[in-house]
């Protein structure tokens, strides 16, 4: 059976460690390198309810996208099962599971991040939208309305719900920006876009959409991410048949929409 380290240097030929920006944290960050692996458990966060999958499915690593533990916002001064961060980290080298994380160099890749949200929005040749290697442009297979193309989004990524602003241009030319992308919209404004998908956008981008002319829709950081679970999926099943690979089923959306009248 493969190693940790052999299933994390085989996900770095999928997402090269160099493309990780510079305050990132990617790769094997718990566990031991040399522990063989029989089952994985793919997602995009490693939450509790994701370790507490990961122990009963008898795991013995867990490939995620964002960093189970990372300096630049959170960092580890302590490894206490009081404070929460702790209790995770105790809870998967207490049960002897280890993580590997592919996060910016997962988002810049080609077959990664960007491309997996552009395939599941059916665009068409999509190429890259940023120098350095952040978005997609591509082209819908025929223009639509923008309230259509929201609703489409939202059922494609499974969101609970978005938030855009219309512009009062039809869809066609689309950027999008997996996670929070919305320091890219000059450069989907560049590229000739129409419309530009990502998340987590701020209140003065809604409102200056209209007179810049371009309609944005924001999905949320989770819908717009989640796509690349299963590209990573497949990619650990073809590289090493001999696993048993698996999806979380425990991590979703955890932001609720409240309707008045519902």
């Amino acid at each position: 059976m493969p190693t940790v380290r052999e299933i994390e240097q085989a996900l770095f030929r999928l997402a090269p460690k160099e493309g990780a920006m510079d305050w990132d944290n990617v790769g094997q960050l718990l566990g031991d390198p040399e522990a063989e692996v029989r089952r994985v458990l793919v997602a995009l966060d490693i939450t509790e309810a994701v370790a507490d999958e990961a122990i009963a499915e008898n795991c013995q690593l867990i490939v995620s996208h964002h960093p189970v533990m990372n300096c630049n916002w959170n960092p580890v001064q302590t490894l206490r099962p009081d404070d929460p961060q702790g209790r995770l980290l105790l809870t998967l080298l207490q049960n002897h599971v280890a993580a590997v994380c592919m996060h910016t160099n997962l988002d810049v890749a080609q077959g990664g991040v960007n491309d997996a949200l552009a395939q599941v929005l059916r665009l068409e040749d999509p190429g890259p939208l940023s120098g350095d290697g952040i978005g997609r442009v591509g082209t819908l297979p025929a223009p639509m309305p923008l309230a259509e193309f929201a609703a489409f989004v939202c059922r494609a990524l499974g969101a609970n719900g978005v938030r855009y602003a219309d512009a009062g241009r039809m869809v066609s030319r689309v950027a999008v920006g997996g996670g929070a992308c919305g320091e890219y919209e000059a450069a989907a404004l560049a590229a000739g876009c129409d419309t530009f998908v990502t998340s987590d956008l701020k209140y003065h981008q809604f409102l200056d959409a209209p007179g810049k002319g371009i309609n944005l829709i924001d999905a949320g950081h989770f819908p717009t991410e989640d796509p690349v679970c299963a590209r990573l999926l497949a990619y650990l099943s073809e590289h090493f048949p001999e696993l048993q690979v698996t999806k979380s089923a425990s991590h979703r959306e955890v932001i609720q929409y409240y309707v008045e009248g519902e």
